[in-house]
């Protein structure tokens, strides 16, 4: 990291990914090109969870190679007099595998819905009953998590 003075510990990188309202995915597709997509996430312990469609670009280039890197931007504040920007980010890298046992994928569905929509977890049974076989979840086991942040000067 460039700028050690706003290097965090893990456990920041950590809130960051609890709290992001969005990560990127990054990939490596079979020909070698890079590849993101923006996905929803959920931590549980040193495993990140998302949800996805059971075949496309993502899911091939993941089963080529599943080494990944995600971004997480946690909070972000724009400076009124300065050309800068309050923020906290992490960087986590890790190995994506599928989830595959019903248990394991109904639980983190569970933890994705009850992190992005509480307030509809009542129709959470009916959902998974009607598309559980259809969607696919995988998991990233954390390797590395790096994370950083810059406050502002008090305006």
């Amino acid at each position: 990291m460039r700028r050690k003075d706003r290097e965090m510990p893990a456990e920041f990188g950590e809130q960051v990914a609890d709290k992001c309202e969005w990560a990127v995915l990054s990939m490596i597709e079979e020909d070698g090109a890079p590849y993101c997509v923006p996905l929803t996430i959920v931590r549980d312990g040193n495993a990140i969870y998302f949800h996805t469609a059971k075949q496309g670009q993502k899911i091939h280039a993941l089963r080529k190679n599943p080494k990944v890197c995600l971004a997480c931007v946690g909070d972000t504040k724009r400076a009124a007099h300065e050309f800068t920007t309050e923020y906290e980010s992490a960087i986590i890298r890790g190995i994506a595998e599928e989830v595959t046992e019903d248990a394991e994928k109904i639980r983190a569905l569970r933890l994705l819905c009850e992190r992005h929509t509480p307030t509809n977890m009542g129709a959470f049974d009916g959902a998974i009953a009607g598309s559980l076989f259809r969607t696919g979840v995988w998991k990233i086991q954390i390797q590395e998590i790096s994370a950083k942040r810059k406050k502002l000067k008090q305006e």
